[in-house]
């Protein structure tokens, strides 16, 4: 069995940081060496990775994949390519796909799709509608990630809308429930009224005026705190009737943040959040700039809305980072707000995070416990998310100091476009491990190499 030395790294695990060795030997982490230490026991390969750190692989639990039905915009090899390219070692792909990951066996047949393509490890959402609540039991809860429940309508079809169904979903698992939460009459509402006053102020457009047309500053007054503080309040009061385990998702306000409990992540924390890389990157004064390059739902919201997320890592009221990654064509995100929502994030987000580092927002080590130890703990992940001997070897060499440009060229997702296009990194990511394989490594990327399926401890 091959066993490899990464030796002379700063290794990030579970809020410690030191100067130390791993060796992988197969799949696993055979040692962990702090300090000088060497193994006793010959390697095969020396990896001497002075200057570079070495954290967990990043775990993304929110991406979407569009693979069945939506491959003009991306699909499972090129999009687990550009995650492996990033240092994400782990995805859970969404059930807004055609066909929706609804029934057992759509969700069957996606498993084997990825089995088949995807570059990285791997789980699939179940996806919940207002009368499938009867299947949740047939699952296996070793192997589907969770839940997704849309409590605001996005892509694709699944909201949920009736309260017994939401009241059936609730009490009717014991697998986290992933929840969207955007309430839907109040953008109903929002939308009839932003589009009456545009209407009065432009009144000789009166017969060009429909809510598509409407500037893109409107997308996150229509979309706005209010519409997703009371859904959010509603998914956490009907989690605690029912004690569901309940995970938010890409949490957007400062108001929301209230509903949570302010704690450290522990077996006993039932409700959890999670914030994208969107919200943390770019708040509403972006859109002069990027335009519908940012736009999403959750709708990108203004500064002090951002800055209460990212005091919120710092003191655990959000439990783990994650992209909601979502590629559209160029073509789809042209116009305003008829724009498609989503955007391309998993190639850069580590980076990305990484410069929110740099930049003092917080520390390496609350990164590391956020993108790779937190979703491990949240969704109970088997052997994966922390530097441990035994645990699968997932792992990220990257290096400080070393500037580049995101630039068209080095896009691996099949839009081939990115918001952070322009912007120059000063970390970058030399090697991915998976599964002790060597993944990527400078700029050789293995195509051939296929993930493994996660797998649950519950």
């Amino acid at each position: 069995m091959k066993r490899t030395l990464i030796k002379n790294a700063t290794i990030i695990n579970e809020d410690r940081s030191g100067l130390g060795s791993v060796v992988i030997e197969g799949e696993k982490i055979a040692e962990i060496l702090m300090g000088d230490k060497l193994p006793q026991d010959n390697c095969d390969e020396i990896i001497d990775a002075t200057g570079c750190y070495l954290i967990p692989g990043v775990i993304d639990t929110h991406v979407h994949f569009r693979e069945p039905g939506f491959t003009q915009k991306a699909d499972i090899e090129t999009e687990s390519r550009a995650a492996a390219v990033g240092g994400v070692t782990s995805i859970m792909d969404m059930p807004n796909t055609n066909p929706q990951t609804t029934t057992l066996d759509a969700l069957e047949a996606k498993f084997d799709m990825y089995a088949e393509k995807c570059s990285v490890n791997y789980s699939c959402y179940f996806g919940a509608t207002n009368n499938n609540y009867t299947e949740f039991d047939k699952l296996d809860k070793q192997r589907v990630c969770g839940i997704k429940l849309f409590m605001g309508s996005s892509t694709g079809d699944m909201l949920v809308d009736k309260m017994n169904s939401l009241l059936k979903i609730f009490n009717g698992t014991e697998l986290l429930i992933a929840a969207h939460c955007e309430d839907q009459n109040t953008i109903k509402e929002n939308t009839e009224k932003y589009m009456k006053e545009y209407r009065e102020k432009y009144p000789h457009q009166l017969e060009k005026v429909h809510h598509g047309n409407m500037p893109l500053g409107f997308h996150a007054k229509i979309r706005s705190v209010d519409a997703c503080f009371k859904s959010s309040e509603l998914a956490i009061r009907l989690a605690r009737i029912a004690d569901a385990r309940l995970h938010i998702l890409h949490l957007s306000t400062a108001r929301e943040l209230k509903l949570l409990e302010d704690m450290p992540y522990n077996e006993d924390k039932r409700i959890t959040a999670e914030a994208c890389v969107g919200h943390l990157l770019f708040n509403s004064s972006d859109y002069m700039t990027l335009g519908t390059r940012i736009k999403c739902n959750p709708s990108i919201k203004i500064l002090p809305n951002q800055e209460a997320l990212l005091k919120a890592i710092n003191t655990d009221l959000i439990d783990s980072i994650a992209t909601d990654h979502a590629p559209h064509q160029l073509s789809d995100k042209e116009g305003t707000l008829q724009a498609a929502s989503g955007m391309p994030m998993i190639q850069f987000s580590l980076v990305s995070m990484l410069d929110l580092c740099d930049r003092n927002l917080f520390t390496i080590k609350k990164l590391v416990d956020k993108m790779c130890h937190g979703p491990a703990r949240i969704y109970d992940i088997a052997d994966r998310g922390f530097i441990r001997k035994g645990y699968q070897a997932d792992l990220v060499l990257i290096r400080p100091n070393t500037p580049w440009q995101v630039t068209n060229a080095c896009i691996l997702s099949k839009c081939k476009w990115s918001p952070v296009e322009g912007r120059t990194f000063n970390w970058k990511v030399e090697k991915t491990f998976v599964n002790g394989h060597l993944l990527y490594s400078g700029n050789l990327l293995d195509m051939a190499y296929r993930g493994q399926d996660l797998r649950f401890k519950r």
